[in-house]
């Protein structure tokens, strides 16, 4: 008997059809936009949410902390470790982390969460 294969769903991000596989790598990083700055931030967050997704490297969901509105959570569902590894080389990427890093303090970054079973 063949292996199964990762099942797959499509998902409608920033604009762009993404197939969502079972074996994502999840990545969530913390963060405040600098004083004043949370606008541009945000755009350049959807900007490079866009751009990822176009390419289909992943897909993000942003939240916002209730109890302190300027703090961020960003989750970033990777479609792959070679997902992950193309678009840090990509160029339109790399132009969008290089602009926030200008226009956010990133309190914590959680690389690879695996899911634990319930």
């Amino acid at each position: 008997m063949g292996q199964a294969r990762p099942s797959a769903s499509v998902e409608n991000v920033g604009g762009s059809d993404y197939a969502v596989m079972a074996k994502e790598i999840l990545s969530v990083a913390v963060f405040e936009p600098h004083a004043g700055k949370e606008e541009e931030c945000l755009d350049a967050v959807r900007e490079l949410a866009r751009i990822l997704a176009a390419k289909q490297y992943s897909r993000d969901r942003l939240y916002r902390d209730s109890a302190e509105a300027h703090r961020y959570v960003l989750a970033r569902y990777w479609a792959s470790d070679s997902a992950r590894r193309e678009a840090l080389e990509d160029p339109a990427a790399l132009r969008c982390w290089a602009r926030l890093a200008e226009l956010i303090n990133i309190i914590k970054v959680y690389e690879s969460l695996e899911d634990v079973e319930l």
